[in-house]
């Protein structure tokens, strides 16, 4: 059993930590449900750019989670939009992307057109073809525009298996057009800064819970944060023995995890 520090917050992975797709994983709601008793600080800190804010509320509750809110939650779609707000003057982008990114992309303030696009933000899109993806891959090319990956993960946990990631359609595209890339989610600087600016935290006062080693686990080593890898999504404590990236804590399940 691991005691948790009551006085840090929480960067809490979604997919494959809280749930694997539509199926909530053992003891996930418990563990929420221990931090909201203590009065821990947490929020679910994600690079699946699909969801609103709204809906991943309602899919939390749909598997039986309760007492969160909309603003526990925090995308690569969020960070990806305030990175570049920060760092470029660029008003017209295009999308590829379901509802999170568009909300995020609306919320910025951006305008959408195809024809003026100098960014163009790449979210996963589960109804995307392959005549769409050339078109992105076009606007990419024929506007000199720059690329924004929300986030690079290779496969996502649904249910017993595994869908292809977002990171995989980012690099067809980047491929595809030869196009500049700025890659924003987990595990990338950017996604930690705009967390930590989130959050209103430091590096020290945060620890990051997950599954995945190259997204999750990498974000706190590669900057400088303590981690706790959970064996409930991606990864394994094999693949764990052999990979590069090392968690501090590693467990099979989160009701290893307990508050004195």
């Amino acid at each position: 059993m691991i005691a948790l520090d009551k006085t840090k917050t929480y960067l809490i992975d979604l997919d494959g930590t809280m749930y694997r797709g539509n199926q909530v994983i053992a003891k996930a709601v418990t563990f929420i449900q221990l931090l909201q008793k203590h009065h821990v600080s947490y929020v679910f800190v994600t690079n699946n750019a699909t969801r609103t804010r709204k809906q991943n509320l309602a899919h939390m509750e749909h598997l039986g989670f309760s007492g969160i809110k909309e603003a526990d939650f925090f995308t690569s779609a969020t960070a990806a939009v305030s990175y570049m707000k920060k760092h470029s003057n660029e008003h017209y982008v295009y999308a590829v992307g379901e509802q999170g990114l568009f909300e995020a992309i609306g919320e910025g303030g951006y305008e959408i057109d195809k024809h003026k696009a100098k960014l163009v933000f790449v979210g996963l899109a589960r109804d995307m073809d392959y005549q769409s993806y050339s078109e992105a891959a076009r606007i990419l090319r024929q506007n000199h525009a720059l690329l924004i990956g929300t986030n690079q993960d290779r496969r996502i946990p649904e249910g017993d298996s595994f869908s292809i990631g977002n990171g995989a359609i980012v690099e067809m595209l980047r491929y595809a057009s030869e196009a500049e890339t700025i890659l924003i989610g987990k595990p990338n600087p950017p996604m930690m800064e705009e967390v930590l600016a989130y959050v209103g935290k430091s590096k020290e006062e945060c620890i990051v819970i997950g599954d995945n080693l190259e997204t999750d686990i990498a974000f706190a080593k590669d900057n400088g944060l303590c981690s706790i890898m959970v064996c409930s999504g991606v990864h394994t404590k094999a693949d764990a023995a052999h990979f590069r990236i090392k968690s501090d804590i590693i467990i099979e399940s989160l009701d290893e995890l307990y508050i004195k």
